[in-house]
């Protein structure tokens, strides 16, 4: 009898132990997936996203998309794009930390939240997580930035973004919106219309650029004219430079005035 007991003893342990290698090779195989796939996206272009998959599943919305290289699109949408979500995009290292700041401010004091996340964590978003917010998706939000922040240029995430954002029921990137509010490619976006497509992007299954509301026609000129002062993005190594110096400059200065602080909580 003791002989049986010690053999089923080793039978469970043999498969407790199977259980945990093949775990812990699934673990590691998502693990090294999670870091290839974004050094692979450097050069190749991401087919489809989760949140396309999502859509078509949950609403049978279709999957309208062309990729664009960052050429082939009109320069005020990359200019209308900073202008509205992240005017520091050049400068820093995927996360605004000002802008989080002001987020968390904002949301201490009870008043309007203000968004804070970079095109670099909506790149980030966009491309390999889910929509719906948890704490869950904001760590993997937070990974997957600094793994794009580290293998791609700001140019390859701007082209990226342009791309895969979501611009309305079934229509993703640039050209398909041009095409499909314009009429016409995304080379030809006049500023007027980048800036209308970029008025849609916090809410795109709602706000139509074609047929703009009266809020999205005034919020379209405020990026207009925001964009007119911040003249055309430039992606060549000198400009990156000077933008990572002015970040730095202004960051150190915020964080003198929170006794060196990164976030003043």
């Amino acid at each position: 009898m003791a002989s049986k007991k010690k053999k089923n003893k080793g039978k469970k342990g043999s498969s407790s132990r199977r259980f945990f290698v093949l775990l812990g090779k699934i673990v590691l195989g998502i693990f090294l997936l999670s870091i290839l796939l974004p050094i692979a996206y450097r050069w190749i272009n991401p087919p489809v996203t989760a949140l396309m998959v999502i859509r078509k599943v949950q609403y049978g919305s279709p999957i309208e998309k062309k990729w664009n290289d960052l050429d082939e699109i009109s320069s005020y949408l990359p200019s209308c794009s900073v202008a509205a979500e992240d005017r520091n995009f050049l400068g820093h290292r995927g996360f605004d930390w000002e802008a989080i700041q002001q987020a968390i401010d904002e949301r201490e004091s009870g008043r309007r939240k203000r968004g804070a996340s970079t095109i670099s964590q909506q790149t980030a978003k966009n491309v390999f997580l889910w929509p719906k917010q948890s704490w869950v998706r904001k760590g993997g939000e937070v990974y997957f930035t600094f793994l794009i922040e580290t293998f791609w240029s700001k140019e390859r995430i701007m082209e990226v973004y342009l791309n895969v954002i979501e611009m309305g029921d079934g229509i993703y990137g640039a050209e398909a919106a041009a095409q499909h509010y314009f009429d016409k490619s995304a080379k030809n976006l006049t500023r007027r219309e980048a800036s209308l497509i970029v008025a849609a992007y916090p809410n795109p299954l709602k706000r139509n650029p074609g047929h703009p509301s009266a809020y999205v026609k005034r919020y379209a000129s405020h990026i207009a004219a925001v964009s007119s002062s911040i003249g055309k993005i430039r992606f060549d190594e000198k400009s990156v430079s000077k933008a990572k110096e002015r970040y730095k400059k202004r960051e150190d200065r915020r964080r003198k005035r929170n006794d060196g602080k990164i976030l003043d909580i």
